[in-house]
């Protein structure tokens, strides 16, 4: 009588892997969807997340499966390793925004300028949905933001306003933000500029620029916004983040101070009271891109 060994299978392994490649491909599907897609900023968020807990419980199940065939040599080991590998993409994902979430200022609005902070042209249209109403930026948030990003502020450049408003529009395209609203430009600025695009000419001063001075940090909280002059040249666009698409409100204020301008940026995330750290991202990247632009026509 011939004896057969039934290996035992292991089903939380091959559970494991139809749990892995749907949450794989829902969010691939979502991600296409919003960044390429109508799919809303909420939505997409919503199914990040559920993807997020379902590849954790085929990374759990896959455990599982890998330990029945350590002791027990039941099959389902090349399940249990592709589910792992499917797991990776949402998983990761989920994993970096929760470490951020709890690790960097709750904060959805930052600035260079914390006292002051630029105002905007027209205020950005808001769409939390889901994720709930926000609160408006308050001082908290700013000391937050300056206990983070203790570096983070604006640039003051020896030079005329016309030339710098010039520097800082190019970059700001360059940088892939859309233009929406300009006020202020100078006269010079403008004559690079579409027709259609022109704003309001300001007195031009002569030009001239040397190496950017970061500027001290303000340690007053308290001023009001409006306070601000509202004529003070400004560019104000819109921008997505290159991977996932997250849309931004940017606003770029030059201000001219005898022979001198200074520049300060303003990001806003649309979606929820958290950024996740992708304000202060852009700001920093812009303002180093910024400095090269005029430290190049300094040397021409």
């Amino acid at each position: 009588m011939t004896v057969r060994f039934e290996r035992p299978v292991s089903r939380a392994a091959f559970l494991s892997r139809r749990l892995a490649v749907f949450a794989f491909l829902m969010f691939v599907a979502a991600w296409g969807l919003h960044r390429f897609g109508p799919f809303d900023t909420p939505s997409f968020l919503a199914v990040a997340v559920a993807a997020g807990v379902i590849a954790a419980l085929a990374v759990y199940m896959a455990l599982i499966g890998i330990a029945a065939l350590w002791f027990k040599g039941a099959r389902g080991g090349k399940a249990a390793t592709t589910a792992l590998f499917f797991s990776i993409l949402p998983l990761s994902c989920f994993c970096i925004a929760g470490f951020n979430y709890l690790n960097l200022p709750h904060i959805y609005d930052a600035s260079t300028d914390l006292a002051n902070p630029p105002q905007w042209i027209e205020a950005p249209p808001e769409d939390t949905s889901w994720l709930g109403p926000r609160k408006p930026v308050s001082a908290a948030d700013r000391q937050a933001q300056l206990a983070k990003w203790r570096d983070l502020t604006g640039r003051r450049y020896e030079g005329a306003l016309d030339r710098v408003y010039t520097a800082a529009r190019k970059v700001a395209m360059d940088q892939g933000l859309a233009i929406k609203f300009e006020r202020g430009a100078p006269e010079l600025a403008l004559q690079e500029l579409p027709a259609d695009q022109q704003a309001k000419t300001d007195d031009v001063v002569p030009d001239a620029l040397d190496v950017p001075v970061p500027l001290p940090r303000p340690e007053n909280f308290g001023v009001d916004e409006n306070a601000l002059p509202r004529g003070e040249p400004s560019i104000q666009g819109e921008k997505r983040t290159l991977v996932f698409g997250f849309r931004q409100d940017v606003l770029i204020r030059l201000h001219e101070e005898t022979e001198t301008t200074l520049v300060d940026v303003r990001v806003a995330s649309r979606y929820g009271d958290h950024d996740l750290g992708s304000g202060v991202a852009f700001i920093e990247k812009y303002l180093r891109a910024l400095d090269a632009e005029l430290l190049g026509i300094a040397g021409d």
